[in-house]
């Protein structure tokens, strides 16, 4: 049961958040590929970037798909 003064999350909300995050973390890996001196580290930190760019791309299609159901 829901309180009068509690804040509703919706999932929107979660998806817009997921999405965020998700761009944050592929700059992060993106940045970190191009500043570590260990190369299989690099490679790493460069792969965990593609994938989470492949996560953000998902979560925005979604967000698009939310907007345009609701407008």
């Amino acid at each position: 049961m829901e309180e009068a003064n509690e804040v509703k999350i919706t999932d929107y909300d979660r998806l817009m958040r997921a999405w965020e995050n998700s761009m944050e973390l592929a700059r992060d890996f993106e940045v970190y590929s191009k500043r570590v001196d260990d190369e299989e580290l690099r490679e790493v930190f460069k792969k965990f970037a593609e994938e989470e760019g492949m996560h953000a791309s998902k979560f925005r299609e979604f967000l698009l798909k939310y907007q345009q159901r609701n407008t």
